[in-house]
């Protein structure tokens, strides 16, 4: 009898050896004479037992991590191919392990569990359903089935993505655009490259399914340069998925076309504003448009466009497939289905976990994640990326809702959460915010390009000690010129990490010049 092993080829387990442990555990089968299928599957998202290695058995998949190449002999003698428990790296059944048990998988149900370039694997996990039951509507229903599950965008904005998608319904037949920004660019967040490397074929279903919508028969997927492994997965999947009929002339024998391009972008952190990407795309320098008139009206090349990241898209068919009624008994508020968050920094269990809206930051960071890895006291974490504001130990029962994080000066952007023991210098994360944004800034407005070079300045004057009072008050002023006067929100919510820190830390501020001094 055959025995199945799984053994992510995803790039993070990759990174830590789970090419060599899958090359040790064909040669150790093969010296032993033993029948073995080893599948290169996604990542399941627990980073810290990677490489993970499952076993198939008629209980479920047993899971063993993180395991070395040199683990590989001792863990055939304990009974791997069976799954025997009988060995320290043994977990159990994979999905009874916490982390995952817990979660709600609904994005990334197939993330982990199949080939990601296995189309029958696919299927027989219920791909494909969604843009199935889509080719059976016409693009009015599909966009009101969006606006009533209450999908909003999740890569920051949070913007209804069927009010979206009816704009550009709605504009004059003719040459349209769906385009997935993929420039995955903000601190602690991987949930876009785990998709694309784990189960691509439901980033492209959900692509197909909005050009089903709107009446647009090309598709652009923006992919940041960093990330090598996911562009030839989302070009390999895109290929058989051409070959097997699911994109092209004729859709699942529908007549209807979808044709999708993977493009590599420049690596500029402004390409992640989706109209920088749109410059970028048509072959300029990635700088942002000034709006309106909004993509959905004046897109790519002039012409209405969607468009939308790679989570947002990656959701519509599980939408499609179950039902809008379904996907909204996710959730709270007006923030409805689930959230892939991504616990990144000073963390034990970094990862990605995927939950409905309404979980606490606590339960997030203590119970997913486990504390900090330095085992010192939490102080600080960042939500959403490099430009998300910090919070602090007082703000950990706070429920992940969009306009809750709004309420608190705060917001979720992609779900990145970094965290911080208690050794953090908040000051000097204030300064990093500015630096960042004088790094990537686009340069197009003065507020972005001139305000964090001077931000930078007098925090730094600030931790000198030099007219500390007076210097945190032109923060705050410059501050307030960046959020009103910037272009884009690369400037607009860069004051929103200095502001949190200088407002939850003042401590950390308030450095004398007897300190400076020394």
């Amino acid at each position: 009898m055959t025995a199945v092993l799984y053994v992510p080829r995803d790039s993070a387990a990759r990174s830590v050896g789970a090419d060599a442990v899958a090359q040790a555990i064909a040669d150790e089968a093969a010296a032993r004479g033993a029948d073995v299928k080893i599948v290169r599957n996604g990542s399941r998202g627990m980073f810290w037992l990677e490489p993970l290695v499952e076993v198939e058995t008629a209980a479920g998949r047993v899971a063993y991590g993180p395991v070395a190449a040199e683990d590989v002999p001792s863990l055939f003698d304990a009974g791997l191919l069976a799954g025997d428990g009988h060995h320290a790296l043994a977990l159990g059944l994979t999905e009874e392990i916490p982390f995952l048990k817990h979660q709600e998988r609904l994005t990334f149900a197939r993330v982990g569990v199949i080939d990601p370039l296995d189309l029958a694997s696919l299927s027989a996990w219920g791909g494909l359903d969604g843009l199935k039951a889509a080719l059976e509507m016409d693009g009015a229903a599909i966009c009101a089935a969006i606006a009533e599950s209450g999908l909003r965008g999740r890569g920051g904005a949070g913007f209804p993505a069927g009010i979206k998608w009816k704009t550009v319904h709605d504009q004059p037949t003719g040459q349209k655009y769906i385009c997935c920004n993929a420039d995955e660019g903000d601190s602690g967040t991987f949930a876009d490259r785990m998709i694309m490397e784990g189960d691509p074929f439901t980033l492209i279903e959900g692509m197909a399914i909005a050009g089903l919508a709107v009446g647009a028969e090309d598709g652009y997927i923006y992919i940041r340069s960093e990330y090598p492994d996911a562009i030839a997965t989302m070009r390999a999947a895109a290929e058989l998925m051409e070959q097997a009929g699911w994109l092209g002339a004729d859709i699942g024998g529908s007549g209807k076309t979808f044709r999708l391009h993977v493009r590599r972008g420049a690596g500029a952190y402004i390409c992640g504003e989706e109209s920088s990407m749109l410059e970028s795309l048509e072959g300029k320098r990635g700088t942002v448009r000034a709006k309106p008139p909004i993509p959905a009206i004046h897109g790519l090349f002039g012409k209405p466009t969607v468009v939308n990241n790679v989570l947002t898209l990656a959701t519509v068919p599980v939408i499609l497939a179950k039902g809008a009624d379904y996907y909204k008994g996710f959730g709270m508020g007006r923030s409805r289905g689930t959230k892939p968050f991504q616990l990144a920094g000073n963390i034990r269990h970094g990862g990605l976990v995927e939950k409905a809206f309404g979980v606490t930051l606590r339960q997030l960071i203590e119970e997913f994640g486990g504390g900090t890895a330095s085992g010192r006291p939490f102080r600080a974490a960042q939500v959403g990326g490099p430009l998300g504001a910090y919070v602090d130990a007082a703000m950990l029962d706070l429920e992940t809702d969009y306009e809750n994080f709004a309420g608190n000066d705060a917001m979720l952007g992609h779900g990145g959460i970094v965290v911080f023991d208690d050794s953090v210098d908040m000051a000097a994360m204030a300064r990093f915010a500015f630096e960042f944004c004088e790094i990537e800034s686009c340069g197009k407005c003065t507020p972005c390009r001139i305000g964090a070079v001077r931000g930078k300045e007098t925090v730094e004057k600030i931790q000198r000690g030099e007219n500390v009072d007076a210097n945190l008050e032109l923060v705050a002023d410059l501050c307030e010129t960046m959020r009103d006067g910037s272009l884009c929100a690369m400037g607009g919510l860069t004051p929103m990490p200095v502001l949190s820190a200088m407002r939850l830390f003042p401590e950390d501020f308030n450095t004398t010049p007897l300190m400076a001094a020394e």
